[in-house]
């Protein structure tokens, strides 16, 4: 036999829980949907483009609008954007203003220096905000050269006046045109041959343990001349490419050696010399060996300290290696404080025949969205300006740059990889945030950001033959667009 006072008693608690949950407010998360649906809906999104076998260039294409949106097909490709999962904030893009850079850039007429200058660090350009050079010299410098006199251990000779003929002139006027978030950093090739293990600033060899205070000295040095010349310094890395002797300026550190300069030396150096708000970073390599240094580094905590964050190279893939993104993802899952720099990259072997090889462009395009999806906060390439040589270059090591300068006959060549790397620089500005955006096929990859304003940039490249429909979903709306064969797009909304 039922009983029906325990039954009527569940039916009045059954209602009184059901009103209860009704008079609650909504949780957190569905008040993010509820208010990304309504800010994107029936919303205005702008395309720009940049194509193969096309005149687009950076190129206004579309303006489209936001639908609500459907259970996405397996037929179809899709990117997804979850823009309540929000990752590291963006420091910013740019290039190196090297020796080769500044020479070229002297030999341009006045009309065409100007026209430079707008177009890497303009509203009218792509918006660089960082810029990177060398220590006195490196491989893209017309010879080796230091800022003391050979065995001056103590530095008295200390000058930068070599860098008063074309370099520091031409970072003045690239940093007069950066109104906000300069990023401005320098890396030593090689410390003067004196004090290294083989004498030469050339074909590695090592610091010796009796200059390590010496050298610490020689950034300060550096440094406090910058700034005495206008230019507001950020920050340095430790040294370039510290596990490749190379036929030009190159310097040897094993993790420990590296570590232990930086905690007995460097570190301390700027702290005494009222530069610890200066940023340090270590490592400036290539990503396959990445994460032993970051280990090695960043678990010790008297050398933690000093450390902003790790550099890093894309020339592991020089011999078609794999670029190791996930090396970078598991640093960052590793150390969440310290951030992730790319500090150099350019497409080696130069040949003047090639300056329109879309390759190019699109190994920039497949860098820079997995770099960022792997927690990389800036991206700086490597020389902003080569000659029609690829250089000039000391050791005839002659590289591709994003433009080069014919100066036979006064002209700018934009190549590609410009145009490919503006398709971020130019839209997402820094102390934007990376927010989450995958992909349903590996046909075209992503990344995305809001930037302080709110506004969106999604880019997306299609590296196939073949133009591309998709649709972009972005919490609860969507919209359909095309990208052409072998193309990169910014999704403005």
């Amino acid at each position: 036999m039922f009983n029906y006072r325990i039954i009527l008693f569940v039916a009045v608690l059954a209602v009184s829980c059901s009103k209860s949950k009704q008079n609650q407010p909504l949780s957190e998360d569905v008040k993010v949907i509820k208010d990304q649906t309504v800010s994107y809906l029936n919303k205005p999104m702008q395309v720009y483009t940049t194509a193969e076998l096309t005149n687009l260039r950076l190129t206004p294409t579309d303006t489209l609008s936001f639908k609500v949106a459907e259970q996405p097909m397996e037929t179809e490709v899709s990117i997804f954007v979850n823009t309540n999962k929000t990752f590291q904030k963006f420091l910013g893009i740019g290039g190196a203003i090297t020796d080769a850079s500044a020479e070229v850039f002297a030999k341009l007429s006045p009309d065409k220096q100007e026209e430079l200058l707008q177009a890497y660090y303009s509203n009218s350009g792509i918006n660089y905000n960082i810029i990177r050079t060398s220590i006195h010299s490196c491989d893209f410098s017309s010879k080796s050269h230091t800022y003391i006199d050979e065995g001056d251990a103590e530095l008295k000779t200390f000058s930068i006046e070599k860098d008063k003929a074309f370099r520091i002139p031409m970072i003045k006027r690239a940093t007069s045109l950066i109104k906000d978030n300069l990023v401005f950093y320098a890396s030593p090739w090689s410390p003067p041959a004196f004090m290294k293990t083989n004498k030469n600033m050339l074909q590695g060899g090592k610091l010796l343990p009796e200059y390590y205070q010496s050298w610490a000295n020689y950034y300060v040095k550096f440094i406090k001349a910058y700034e005495n010349e206008g230019i507001p310094v950020w920050g340095v890395t430790i040294q370039n490419e510290p596990m490749a002797k190379q036929r030009w300026e190159s310097c040897i550190y094993t993790a420990e050696e590296e570590r232990d300069f930086l905690k007995n030396n460097l570190g301390p150096t700027f702290e005494k010399s009222g530069l610890s708000d200066k940023n340090i970073v270590v490592w400036d390599h290539n990503r396959d060996l990445i994460s032993h240094r970051a280990n090695t580094i960043f678990e010790d905590p008297e050398a933690a300290k000093y450390a902003w964050g790790i550099g890093f190279h894309w020339y592991e893939t020089w011999t078609g290696g794999d670029p190791k993104y996930d090396n970078l993802k598991n640093i960052k899952a590793s150390f969440p404080t310290k951030n992730l720099l790319f500090t150099e990259g350019c497409q080696e072997k130069f040949s003047e025949a090639h300056y329109f090889r879309w390759s190019n462009a699109e190994r920039y395009g497949n860098s820079m969205i997995n770099d960022f999806n792997s927690g990389t906060v800036g991206w700086t390439d490597w020389n902003i300006l080569l000659d029609e040589t690829g250089g000039p270059n000391h050791v005839q090591n002659l590289c591709f740059a994003p433009i080069h300068a014919d100066t036979r006959t006064n002209e700018l060549i934009y190549t590609p990889s410009y145009y490919y790397i503006g398709h971020f620089s130019k839209f997402i500005k820094p102390n934007a945030t990376r927010v989450s955006t995958t992909t349903s096929r590996s046909t075209l990859e992503s990344t995305s950001f809001i930037n302080e304003n709110k506004q969106m940039v999604t880019v997306v490249m299609n590296k196939t033959n073949a133009p591309i429909t998709y649709k972009l979903l972005v919490d609860d709306s969507e919209v359909s667009l095309t990208i052409p064969a072998h193309a990169m797009q910014s999704l403005l909304y």
